[in-house]
């Protein structure tokens, strides 16, 4: 997946490398959306009901589906544009493993690069490849009621959406993502990483400025 990552941000830079710049804008915006876990993020693995909080790939696990927001910022120059973000996710956790109570908070930032597809001219899609760096925290009310936390670490995401200009200098921007990452956990004598990996589906509101 690292190498998917890296190809398709070389192609997003090739790519508008080679277009015309015809325009600039700045933009801003919020959104809100849904956290699916994927992986081992989101199976139980050795993790369920044991509250083992040791065994690599399964030390973060039995993540259910969460909600969260965002903030989003970024410049664009034709076709070619940079982003950059802010993530937090409140996924839950399977009550048989973690207890009634246990939860995972994830935080995070992100920049990368957006390349506009040039096919619709009202409805505006999109593509994006970026870095993430994010972390969890969280807690396992169950057997052992351990705390959880990481260490920020790099990842990567790849998302695609679309602009609907609404109100002159506003738009809808719906989205997917794909998040992939494995990150450290903290004070524990694992010396591994652990995956805590996410799809996102998201809604955004967004205003531009062009100049």
């Amino acid at each position: 997946m690292k190498f998917i990552a890296r190809c398709a941000i070389a192609g997003l830079v090739i790519t508008a490398a080679a277009s015309p710049l015809h325009a600039q804008l700045l933009y801003g915006g919020v959104r809100v959306g849904a956290g699916v876990p994927s992986g081992t993020f989101g199976g139980c693995g050795t993790f369920a009901g044991s509250g083992n909080t040791t065994s690599q790939d399964g030390a973060i696990g039995c993540a259910t589906t969460g909600f969260g927001y965002g903030l989003d910022a970024g410049v664009g120059l034709g076709v070619l544009g940079f982003y950059a973000g802010y993530d937090r996710i409140d996924f839950g956790c399977d009550p048989a493993a973690c207890g009634p109570n246990g939860k995972y908070r994830l935080t995070g930032v992100s920049a990368g690069v957006r390349l506009g597809v040039p096919l619709i001219p009202i409805v505006k899609p999109w593509v994006k490849a970026g870095v993430t760096f994010n972390e969890i925290n969280g807690t396992n009310t169950g057997t052992n009621a351990t705390k959880i936390a990481t260490d920020r670490n790099p990842g990567y995401e790849l998302g695609a959406g679309i602009d609907i200009p609404i109100l002159v200098l506003f738009s809808l921007t719906p989205q997917v993502r794909y998040v992939g990452q494995k990150l450290d956990l903290r004070g524990l004598s694992v010396g591994s990483k652990t995956n805590v990996s996410y799809y996102t589906f998201d809604l955004g509101l967004r205003a531009r400025t062009p100049f």
